[in-house]
């Protein structure tokens, strides 16, 4: 496992990430950790790496799928003058 230091880093987002690592009750580590897994794409859920969507599958409630839908209708419509 490898040691980093970061050099730098100013005052406010050092406070910002405080409060963050507080707000989920994790350590400033492991805040940092979580953040840079995020940002790569390698972070574990579910004992697993995940590089798509399927972790998602399954999890909408039925209210949330009918919002999704009529926020993403405009997508489906064809505008004809566009096409000819």
């Amino acid at each position: 496992m490898s040691v980093l230091t970061i050099r730098g880093l100013d005052p406010e987002s050092t406070k910002t990430l405080k409060r963050k690592a507080k707000q989920e009750g994790l350590s400033l580590n492991g805040l940092v950790l979580k953040v840079i897994r995020q940002s790569l794409g390698t972070e574990k859920r579910r004992g697993q790496i995940y590089d798509d969507l399927n972790h998602l599958a399954g999890t909408w409630t039925e209210k949330e799928f009918r919002e999704f839908e009529k926020n993403t209708a405009a997508f489906e419509v064809i505008d004809e003058k566009e096409w000819r």
